[in-house]
């Protein structure tokens, strides 16, 4: 398990519990506190071994390109309207629980808080595409990084993928050529795409119904595996292939197997993952 903060005696109980073998994190708790005492003493005596990592860079970023400054008039009229709806669910949320708060807690949600949630939280869309492209910077082709990341209907991250050579087929020695070469002196005849390694590498039964988020519209192969794997929708965000045969045919496959189609529309430039605590 990756963590930014040493784990709590709460979470090193379930930790042990589900048989985690390693914790790897990044900030470490009060040495002093009870809670993290508790846990090192669990940590030890369970056999889990714990491991603070030391970053190689300061941060991260996620870089979604021009696209996101390509806003249009319905881009904008979209995003307010969604704005206004999150502002009404939100309201209703708090009416709906007013009555077990007030009786239980004293706690009236209606007024404002003293203490109001934080401001600039990832969406759910951005944490997903965000989660995409971080997987495209483990790629080692040094003219296409590209990152996938499926998502079960219960918002949970099930697969993650990004395009390279198959396990134990050397990326020292096979070639990373586009053009100007023998076929089989390019890299195509040999890399597997970021869609494919995440249906392959899925740490779920399966992904019927999924949705994949994808930095690039896929290619006609990975539809085919798109569909056989029973995802149900794909968010792409670049679709600068979009003339060419292997796209048309992957929309008419999508099409005829009724997998939506939708195009990512970046709230922000970038994200930055800051490493260093």
């Amino acid at each position: 398990m990756y963590v930014t903060r040493f784990p709590s005696n709460e979470c090193a109980k379930v930790i042990i519990q589900s048989r985690i073998k390693e914790v790897i994190y990044l900030e470490e708790g009060p040495r002093d506190l009870d809670a993290y005492r508790a846990a090192r003493i669990m940590f030890k005596m369970a056999g889990i071994k714990t491991r603070r990592h030391v970053p190689t860079q300061a941060a991260a970023v996620v870089d979604f390109g021009p696209l996101a400054q390509d806003e249009s008039g319905d881009d904008k009229e979209a995003a307010a309207e969604k704005a206004r709806q999150d502002a009404a669910k939100a309201e209703d949320e708090r009416e709906a629980h007013k009555d077990l708060l007030v009786e239980e807690a004293g706690y009236d949600p209606s007024q404002p808080p003293l203490v109001p949630k934080r401001e600039g939280y990832l969406t759910w869309e951005t944490y997903f595409m965000a989660v995409a492209f971080l997987s495209a910077m483990r790629s080692k082709d040094p003219s296409t990084q590209v990152g996938a990341c499926i998502v079960d209907s219960r918002k949970r991250i099930v697969g993650i993928g990004y395009n390279g050579f198959p396990r134990g087929c050397s990326d020292e020695c096979l070639p990373w050529a586009r053009g100007g070469v023998p076929d089989l002196h390019k890299k195509y005849p040999y890399v597997v795409h970021a869609e494919v390694n995440a249906i392959i590498n899925k740490c779920s039964a399966d992904v019927r119904g999924a949705t994949l988020y994808v930095a690039l519209f896929p290619c006609n192969d990975c539809t085919k595996v798109i569909i056989q794997s029973g995802i149900r929708e794909v968010v792409y965000l670049n679709d600068q292939y979009h003339d060419t045969d292997a796209c048309r045919a992957s929309r008419i496959m999508f099409r005829m197997a009724g997998v939506r189609l939708r195009r990512y529309r970046p709230e922000t430039r970038t994200v930055q993952i800051n490493l260093q605590v």
